[in-house]
Parts: structure tokens; C-alpha cells; sequence
């Protein structure tokens, strides 16, 4: 995989997206829509503005929605206690619920990237860690990838 890769490289698959309000609240969140390669309750990559950030996927009633991306995976799983900077990344591209956004897939259901559409991005691609060692932090809850 290379280091850098950008968002019009033929590997990229891009998919169109929204921002959506979350639940009752004003804070946008992300609708992405269902083929992408993953599952409810996985953990991914999102690249927002240069920088790769952990964020769960959920479904619900309208499909998948991603309600924040974080600086590691422990404020992930509980996003109350993190500053959610999907919300930054709404804020400084003027994106608002309704707003159309390019949704690139960068690794296979696991890295994936935000932009504005019709704006050319450099993706400074991640390495996936080793499941198992993963998994065995998870399992002591220290794992913050």
C-alpha cells in the first residue's frame, strides 16, 4: 500500500455521502451509504483534513451513519469524552446537514477519507495494526491504535 495516495488515484473508490444531523441534536454526522465494505459496529479509519482518526459505524433506520471520529479508538467507543473532530472538520469546510461530500475508500472497509466534492486530496495512508495483538488489547482495554 503506499504511504501517500491521492483521492483520484484508480484504486480510490468514492462514494457520495451527506451530512446529516445526529439523532435530536445539532451536531452533523455522517451518512454514508450502504455497499461500502464494512459492517454495524466496526471501527475504521477516517481521514479528515490531513489526518487519519478512528470512528464507529452504525446503522440505524436510514442506513449506516458515522456520529464522530476521534483521536484514538478508547474515545471512540465512548465519544462523550473526546472532541469530535468530525464536527471540526463540518465547521471548517462550511458543510451543514444536506450537504453532499465525497467518501473515498482507501483500504478496503477499514481507511477511508472525507472531502469536499470536486476538491482533490492527498491521503497519508495508515498501516492496519496486527489483528491479533489488537485483539488482545481490546481484551485488557488499552487498546488507543
Amino acid at each position: 500500500m503506499p504511504e501517500q495516495l491521492p483521492s483520484d488515484h484508480p484504486s480510490v473508490q468514492t462514494y457520495r455521502a451527506h451530512i446529516a444531523r445526529s439523532g435530536g441534536t445539532r451536531r452533523p454526522c455522517l451518512r454514508v451509504p450502504d455497499e461500502i465494505p464494512a459492517a454495524d459496529g466496526d471501527f475504521i479509519r477516517l481521514h479528515l483534513g490531513g489526518t487519519a482518526y478512528h470512528a464507529r459505524l452504525a446503522s440505524d433506520a436510514s442506513g449506516f451513519v458515522i456520529r464522530g471520529a476521534y483521536d484514538n479508538k478508547r474515545l471512540a467507543r465512548t465519544p462523550g469524552e473526546g472532541e469530535n473532530r468530525l464536527v471540526e472538520w463540518c465547521r471548517e469546510n462550511d458543510r451543514s446537514p444536506d450537504d453532499a461530500v465525497e467518501f473515498d475508500e482507501l483500504d478496503g472497509g477499514y481507511q477511508f477519507g472525507l472531502r469536499v466534492p470536486g476538491v482533490r486530496t492527498v491521503y497519508r495512508i495508515t498501516e492496519r495494526p496486527n489483528d491479533s495483538l489488537s485483539s488482545i488489547a481490546e481484551k485488557f482495554g488499552t487498546s488507543d491504535e
